[in-house]
């Protein structure tokens, strides 16, 4: 149940910033078509995939490597528990 738990928050740990640069950007731009009343969507979808491939860019290697660290605990314990 453990290796569960912490599977868990490591998946929350590595999305949340994805998800809250996508949020941001979107609302960003909600406000700004509201403000001009243009209402394209492309204009929502490009600058969303842009901030989040480079929050992608600069976050890859603290995800990598907490994934990798993950990994690694698993097969550590794996190694560790006898076989009945």
């Amino acid at each position: 149940m453990q290796i569960f738990n912490e599977a868990v928050w490591l998946a929350f740990k590595l999305g949340v910033p994805l998800l809250l640069v996508g949020m941001l950007v979107g609302l960003i731009i909600a406000i700004l078509q509201a403000a001009t009343q243009v209402h394209e969507q492309t204009l929502t979808f490009a600058p969303k995939v842009i901030a989040v491939a480079l929050t992608l860019l600069a976050l890859g290697p603290w995800m990598l490597n907490s994934l990798l660290d993950f990994t690694d605990n698993i097969f550590r314990l794996m190694s560790s528990t006898p076989l009945s």
